[in-house]
């Protein structure tokens, strides 16, 4: 099976240089687990870390910004090497306006991805908005593209595969992982 996307998407997606990603919901199922100490325990997809990681690799910077905090969070982050994240954000439309500034971005360079309301702003300046597949109504309705997938299963990468191929960045990096041909 290879990606389709549909041309006007991969068109509005080509210039894409940072991806805004929301965590609850996006590169989680949204659901809060605690343990009996009261730690929060999240569930996250490889699928979508490793597209986080293929981001990097093509000059897009993958950048989060959450409205929680945890040490489950920040390790997962550091693994991914997501150097530019915000956490216990609410208003997330500052964050993402500093870390363009800081990166010498415009917002028609910048993409996102997130699932309720709180996203909204960012992905209304986006040039390019996404929603997992189980987003809120209103999300998907700004929506450029809605993932097939559901958030913390495969939307995220879905997302950054979407970015690659518009990119150019999909087959080169493809290439690579295969390795030399026999």
């Amino acid at each position: 099976m290879t990606l389709e996307f549909k041309a006007e998407t991969l068109l509005a997606a080509q210039d894409i240089r940072v991806a805004f990603f929301d965590v609850d919901g996006v590169l989680t199922d949204g659901g809060v687990y605690f343990s009996e100490q009261g730690e929060t325990l999240k569930r996250f997809s490889i699928l979508d870390g490793y597209g986080l990681k293929l981001l990097r690799l093509a000059g897009i910077v993958p950048a989060v910004i959450t409205g929680r905090d945890s040490k489950p969070l920040r390790l997962r982050l550091q693994a991914l090497g997501v150097e530019h994240v915000r956490y216990g954000t609410e208003d997330k439309l500052p964050a993402a306006q500093a870390i363009l500034a800081l990166l010498g971005l415009k917002w028609a360079q910048a993409a996102a991805i997130g699932d309720d309301w709180p996203d909204l702003p960012v992905l209304a300046r986006a040039a390019f908005a996404a929603a997992p597949a189980n987003a809120h109504a209103e999300v998907r309705a700004v929506a450029h593209h809605v993932t097939s997938a559901r958030g913390g299963e495969g939307a995220a990468r879905e997302f950054c595969d979407l970015l690659l191929t518009a990119g150019g960045h999909y087959r080169r990096l493809l290439d690579i992982a295969r390795g030399p041909a026999a």
